[in-house]
């Protein structure tokens, strides 16, 4: 099933943090709304259920319902900053709004429910001169948050081949590195833009590479190249189970990545409170050598960037 992705190009230029859960379940309503025929209204209270997500991201059931689980709790107070051109002035203007204004979740089966605000609404709808649209599946495989933004940022210039210069703070926005995150540039290129870039590359239709551009010594932006592949050179990338993943995770990526779960937020409702986040991050090390527990956390270690070939 070839499922489309369409959005104004004013949503895809936003600046939002989602986590890729998140980033996926929007995704997932917004393609089964248009697969259905239905389409999508202010009023549509949209349903994307578990096995949908187990089917299109192919992880486990347990893990599916979990992660459905916190996204509709952690989903409802995300809002996305967007630009537009005020038609009286034609002056440029932004907005902040909430993604959903409702949404709620089904324990038995695995349901999220929810419903996108007005003013999202027509940025993900309309089909007038300014839109970015793909398959769903060319994201399904990709585990980083980052990856799924820098996709939709590069292929809104697919048909040029190349980029204009993305200023470095509005870029890292756009991707949603928080202001706290990855400060310095060789843990933004490491941790954010080589780890998604090297994932586009990998797992979708395009491969692309960036310049960095200067202000003095100072890199101030990015730009990027990218062309299409040819659909006979399209790679089968054998997926690897969360217990393939378990066993070959080294004691020193064990105590790395720990440290830098305990600094997530979607972390939080593991934490003991009182604790420091460098006791956290020894006591998530501890739960790390658990295999289930290893299952539980692995979508958050893919946010932080593991991987293991």
């Amino acid at each position: 099933m070839s499922e489309l992705i369409v959005k104004d190009n004013a949503l895809i230029q936003a600046s939002y943090t989602l986590d890729t859960v998140e980033q996926r379940l929007i995704l997932l309503a917004i393609a089964e709304a248009r697969e259905t025929g239905h389409g999508i209204t202010e009023n549509s209270l949209l349903e994307v259920h578990a096995s949908s997500y187990i089917n299109t991201f192919n992880v486990e059931k347990h893990t599916a319902y979990t992660v459905l689980r916190d996204a509709s709790r952690s989903l409802f107070d995300r809002y996305v900053t967007y630009h537009d051109i005020n038609p009286k002035t034609g002056k440029d203007r932004s907005f902040h709004c909430r993604w959903v204004d409702k949404i709620g979740y089904e324990p038995q089966s695995g349901i999220v429910f929810l419903r996108f605000t007005q003013d999202i609404v027509p940025l993900i709808t309309r089909l007038e001169e300014n839109f970015t649209k793909y398959e769903l599946q060319q994201v399904s495989r990709l585990t980083s948050s980052y990856a799924i933004r820098l996709y939709e940022l590069l292929i809104q210039w697919r048909s040029a081949g190349k980029t204009p210069i993305f200023d470095l703070s509005i870029f890292r926005q756009q991707l949603g590195v928080e202001t706290q995150q990855y400060k310095t540039m060789s843990n933004f290129k490491t941790y954010v833009l080589d780890f998604a870039l090297n994932q586009v590359n990998e797992l979708t239709d395009i491969t692309a590479k960036y310049e960095q551009h200067k202000k003095g010594r100072t890199i101030s932006g990015f730009s990027f190249t990218l062309k299409q592949k040819k659909a006979s050179s399209t790679k089968v990338v054998k997926e690897q189970n969360p217990t393939d993943l378990f066993s070959k995770m080294s004691d020193k990526q064990r105590y790395l990545f720990a440290n830098k779960l305990s600094e997530l937020p979607e972390m939080g409702h593991y934490s003991e409170g009182s604790e420091s986040f460098q006791q956290f991050a020894i006591r998530i090390a501890e739960m790390l050598q658990d295999p289930k527990k290893f299952e539980e956390l692995l979508p958050y270690l893919q946010k932080t960037g593991f991987q293991c070939a």
